[in-house]
């Protein structure tokens, strides 16, 4: 009898112990569309009613699921998923980045990790998923999904912005890479985002209005922050070839891998097009980017990344009001073009000192060059009577490196559960600049532009040692579970020490010049949550524009220019409704700015800058994500604004009598200021075949003004495009992908930018109806 009773107990222990081996669940949680490991998920029963644990910084986790059938792997950010616990218990659970959920985690507020519910600032985030699924060959069809943001397509990766702003060439956005500007101060490009690898980004995070107490000059209408894939969960790897209708070719590739305490992630992308929708418009383009990882313990990790881009473009120009309502797209010349080369590297040190203590050093490097022989440089000289003497441009090339570093220090206090961010930057960017006369030669009679020689005479040759130092601090407190209140502060000196290369009897400037810029902005901002996904913010902030180099010492420019500063006063909320289907966002703005840099047509129909006594931009923004089923998400995101003169003249001159008129354009309309911008999105993805997907997307752009005295305009135009995709989960083709995407479905004429000038109105003309499609293969191993 006791032998029977000692098997009993054995066999109890052997199966107990079966069962507990069984219910204890281990995995990695991954990001869907990266394969990048997720820290921070929280993992419960089905239900919700139980917390087992949450994954670890590498994205692992082991639970004991002993009573439940089911586990359910939450995190802010990221749709739900649940897995019924079966004989496997080695498992990779991949989340998708949520499209409808407001509250997503951001970086951008303030360098550090936070819920978008506490940061007391306009931002906006476009996640991978939104990423993978627009299919982009050029950023705008990505940025114009956000609410307030127009960026306007210039061709060949070329742009310009509109966020809270005019669409305006001049430095009043601050893009970055990963927290850290990609171009210093005073050297600012409105194109320089084709310096930016867009096959390596895994979310775009957007900042609108001014950001200059934690990032420093030229984050006015807003900060654009790029945020670079990581090293996958294991290895994983895609490679994708696409085509449109016009002759644009493009591969892309990457792939990374994780072993231990060691990641590494490196891709990139090339593109061609010949014989584009428009004459004279060929470019190549080259990009790739790489980012290590190195964990020394949990407590210290060291990422070393580098980006290199390669633009070979030509550049058309604009097209008169004949040829651009004829659709006649050809150029008239055959000889401008822009060549970039952009390399930059950091390499950045992490350490945490406890739960409650975080500090970051980030050393960085840059090397760039832009040369060009610009198509808006080319005019005409023409006589007291408009008669035509001779034509001239110029070719130009400038460059800068960087040595820089930027550190950082966050501590947690028990008082008031408040936070203490405080930070240092340095630049240290000395740049040349050169610019040489050409003589262009002109058909007059078939109004083309047949050739060129370079005179050897220099227009600007000088070198600019450049210095950016600040110091900046932000603290936060919460007096109560609801309230958070912000405060900031940053101190920024610009310094520019100029040095010609030119003989005096040569330029009006001197032989050398220093000058130096100053200026302490300010942040005060408050965020209220309601509970529930419902919440107010609101915020004062200051932000600052030095003048630029090129304005400052470029021998075109005729005026002297000061330091723009603005004022903005912000608030906003977001509320979720219909059980958390519906999410809303508002923000309403009034955006004050002194000494504006603003550009002012000239008589030869070339730009300069100069300051505005005042103006005034407001607003609203807003955005609508509702899904009222899995399958189906909708999303209208847009803003209504104002942009006045309030203290702004101009001088004109009668060049066949000499006199001088100033005209005043107070209280009219900022010309290139449209009072509506709106992007819809919606979306079907069927649960019945999964993978697919199809989205049907609207913008639209108001009427504007195009000059300052509001008696021309643009009437604008909406476009519709239609794409659709799908995407292998299983059988012999898991991990294929193929798209088809229709942009200008109906096949309008539009053009992105309008000029009026006194001889007529150019036209920046976009692509007729544009087919593209591509396909792709991935594999990953977790």
């Amino acid at each position: 009898m006791k032998r029977f009773y000692l098997l009993y107990i054995l066999f109890y222990f052997l199966f107990s112990a079966a069962a507990m081996a069984q219910n204890n669940v281990h995995g990695t949680v991954t990001n869907a569309r990266t394969h990048e490991p997720l820290p921070a998920v929280m993992i419960s029963n089905g239900d919700g009613s139980q917390n087992l644990g949450q994954t670890d910084r590498y994205g692992r986790f082991s639970v004991n699921g002993s009573g439940a059938t089911t586990l359910r792997f939450t995190i802010v950010g990221y749709t739900s998923k649940f897995y019924t616990i079966a004989n496997s218990n080695d498992i990779n659970i991949a989340l998708e980045p949520s499209t409808v959920n407001l509250q997503q985690v951001v970086v951008s507020a303030s360098r550090e990790r936070q819920a978008r519910q506490d940061a007391p600032i306009a931002i906006s985030k476009i996640n991978s998923t939104q990423i993978h699924d627009t299919k982009a060959t050029m950023l705008y069809q990505l940025l114009n999904k956000t609410p307030g943001v127009y960026m306007v397509d210039l061709g060949n990766e070329q742009h310009t912005m509109a966020i809270r702003q005019p669409i305006t060439y001049n430095a009043l956005y601050l893009y970055m890479e990963d927290g850290l500007p990609i171009r210093p101060t005073g050297i600012f490009n409105h194109n320089s985002l084709y310096e930016i690898n867009m096959s390596g980004i895994r979310d775009i995070e957007v900042i609108k209005g001014p950001a200059s107490s934690l990032y420093g000059s030229n984050a006015i209408g807003g900060a654009v922050n790029f945020i670079t894939q990581g090293a996958p969960s294991g290895y994983a790897a895609n490679v994708s070839v696409q085509g449109d209708n016009y002759h644009y070719r493009r591969v892309d590739a990457d792939g990374g891998f994780n072993s231990g305490m060691f990641g590494l992630y490196a891709g990139g992308y090339v593109a061609h097009q010949t014989n584009g929708w428009q004459d004279y418009t060929d470019f190549d383009k080259y990009s790739a980017n790489i980012k290590t990882t190195y964990d020394f313990n949990n407590a210290t990790k060291l990422t070393v990344a580098a980006t290199y881009n390669y633009l070979n473009t030509q550049t058309p120009g604009t097209l008169d009001s004949a040829h651009f309502y004829s659709r006649s797209y050809g150029s008239n010349q055959r000889f401008t073009y822009r060549k970039v080369e952009a390399f930059r590297a950091n390499a950045r040190l992490e350490h945490s000192w406890n739960d409650k203590s975080n500090t970051f050093l980030t050393a960085f490097y840059r090397n760039n060059s832009t040369a060009q022989l610009p198509s808006y440089f080319i005019s005409d000289v023409r006589d007291a009577g408009g008669n035509y003497i001779s034509s001239n441009g110029q070719v130009n090339d400038q460059s800068f490196h960087s040595l820089g570093l930027l550190a950082q220090h966050r501590t947690d206090f028990s008082f008031l559960r408040s936070r203490l961010i405080v930070g240092a930057y340095l630049d240290n960017s000395p740049s040349s600049y050169y610019a040489q006369f050409l003589d262009i030669q002109k058909d007059v009679a078939n109004n083309y532009y047949t050739g060129f020689s370079n005179t050897g005479r220099f227009i600007d040759d000088y070198r600019i040692k450049l210095f950016n130092t600040a110091a900046y601090t932000q603290y936060e407190i919460r007096p109560t579970d609801a309230l958070r209140l912000v405060m900031g502060l940053r101190y920024d000196r610009i310094h520019y020490n100029f040095t010609n290369n030119l003989p005096a009897s040569d330029t009006k400037y001197k032989q050398h010049e220093v000058n130096d810029f100053n200026i302490v902005a300010p942040k005060l901002g408050l965020t209220y949550n309601f509970g529930n996904n419902n919440g107010i913010y609101a915020n004062y902030s200051v932000g600052f524009q030095p003048p630029e180099t090129g304005d400052l010492y470029s021998s075109r420019q005729q005026v002297q220019l000061k330091q723009a500063t603005f004022n903005n006063y912000e608030v906003g909320g977001w509320l979720a409704l219909l059980n958390k289907k519906m999410y809303v966002e508002v923000s309403l703005y009034d955006l004050e700015g002194r000494n504006e840099i603003i550009n002012q047509l000239l008589p030869d129909n070339t730009t300069q800058n100069q300051n505005a006594g005042a103006t005034r931009h407001r607003g609203i923004e807003y955005s609508v994500n509702y899904a009222p089923i899995n399958e189906l998400s909708f999303r209208f995101s847009g803003t209504n604004a104002r942009h006045t003169y309030v203290d702004y003249s101009e001088v004109t001159t009668n060049y066949a009598t000499g006199a001088n008129t100033v005209i005043v354009y107070n209280g009219n309309r900022m010309n290139n200021a449209p009072a509506w911008i709106a992007n819809t999105e919606l979306t079907y993805k069927p649960a019945y075949l999964n993978g697919f997907r199809v989205a049907a997307e609207w913008q639209h752009i108001n009427h504007y003004f195009t000059n300052p005295a509001n008696t021309k305009t643009y009437s604008g135009y909406n476009i519709y495009n239609l794409r659709f995709g799908y995407d292998a989960k299983g059988g012999p083709l898991k991990g294929a992908g193929i798209w088809f995407n229709v942009l200008n479905l109906t096949n309008q004429l539009y053009a992105t930018t309008v000029t009026s000038n006194q001889y007529g109105d150019t036209y920046n003309a976009v692509p007729p109806r544009l087919y593209t499609i591509g396909i792709s293969y991935s594999i990953a191993k977790h």
